[in-house]
């Protein structure tokens, strides 16, 4: 097969386990990264997004199953590559730069192997790659967060890592800035063909810098995917629940790849799981269907209406929150010209190309 259209991957992780003080903080984590690609971990507090993220560095031991990087076995039960060896870059949350140094000095602190003209020239490319060229003779402290960012990541990849390892890279930023230097980072990330893989708890960072996201829960790894696949066919519930916004409307099957709910009949492309106990679709089973609010359209001329109980605005739309019939609430993505007041009614129809449907909860269930 075409080794350009499925690259080798610049990390492979086979069945890790992370664990401190015998409890399990990763478990059976299994991914890959192919080269040249950017990957982020999202996930709530405490779902072992960083811990991995040192595991991956050499911070941390492995307890059991593989971490390879550039095909190299670096950690495994009884092996343990210390960090310099591993061929990785870091960027750490608070940017670790030497205040007493100035910017070009900063970037090639990592380049201590190469001569002095080298090195120059290497610093040089590594500005320019970042943009700050004119910054190079300022200290830290006579710099912007955004540039001190970027003067950090200048100087991780000064190495040429195999790996570049963000840790939370943007955290510290106003949100506008955020967003900005996101896209700047991806851009220069792709412009030096460095593979990286980075840590945030913002999803739509993720979406816009990512080739890949992992959402992680609990020390395990719900899934890893493209930011498309995980928005609109999650894997789990959980994921469902955790990536965007959306509701669960409860559906009988009608057939192998169609439910009907009280919006309506939806029609998939995928056999649909049905409920706990039941192993036969078309039967009149039970599942729930996640809507997403670009999945329920405004439609002033639909007969179906729906009441208006709250709406947040976002500049170019609205997000309704609207009260069907049954009592149950869905989400309207709504242009912002459309601004109806809370309590009116609107014409509402559904506009899903594709079901995402999930088992009914045991407990859901019962009642």
């Amino acid at each position: 097969m075409n080794a350009s259209i499925h690259p080798p991957p610049v990390v492979e992780v086979r069945g890790l386990r992370v664990g401190y003080g015998g409890a399990a903080v990763l478990e059976g984590l299994d991914f890959a990264l192919p080269r040249g690609e950017i990957g982020c971990l999202v996930g709530s507090s405490g779902c072992g997004k960083t811990t991995l993220l040192r595991a991956l560095a050499g911070f941390v031991p492995v307890a059991a199953g593989t971490i390879a990087i550039d095909g190299t076995t670096v950690a495994s039960d009884g092996l343990h590559l210390p960090p310099e060896k591993r061929g990785i870059g870091l960027v750490f949350q608070d940017y670790a730069l030497f205040p007493h140094l100035r910017v070009e000095e900063n970037v090639a602190f990592g380049l201590r192997t190469l001569a002095g003209e080298a090195r120059a020239t290497r610093v040089r490319a590594m500005l320019e790659l970042v943009g700050l060229q004119a910054m190079a003779r300022r200290y830290p402290h006579e710099l912007s967060g955004g540039q001190q960012q970027r003067v950090a990541l200048a100087r991780a990849l000064a190495p040429a890592p195999k790996l570049l390892l963000m840790d939370e890279p943007f955290s510290n930023l106003d949100v506008e800035l955020r967003a900005r230097l996101g896209a700047e980072v991806r851009q220069i990330l792709k412009d030096s063909a460095t593979s990286a893989l980075l840590v945030t708890h913002d999803q739509q960072e993720a979406f816009a810098i990512a080739d890949r996201v992992g959402v992680m829960h609990g020390g395990r790894l719900e899934q890893w995917d493209r930011p498309y696949e995980l928005y609109h066919r999650p894997a789990t519930r959980y994921v469902a629940d955790f990536i965007g916004e959306g509701v669960f409307l409860p559906a009988r099957v009608l057939g192998s790849k169609q439910v009907a709910i009280e919006l309506g009949a939806l029609k998939g492309d995928t056999p649909l799981p049905c409920e706990v106990g039941c192993d036969v679709c078309g039967k009149g089973c039970h599942v729930e269907v996640l809507l997403r609010p670009d999945d329920v359209v405004h439609d002033d001329a639909s007969p179906l209406t729906a009441e208006v109980v709250r709406k947040v605005f976002r500049g170019g739309d609205f997000v309704y929150t609207l009260r069907l019939a049954s009592g149950r609430e869905v989400l309207a993505l709504v242009p912002s010209h459309h601004d109806h007041a809370i309590g009116e009614r609107i014409g509402i129809r559904l506009d899903a190309d594709h079901v995402v449907t999930f088992p009914v909860p045991v407990v859901a269930a019962a009642a």
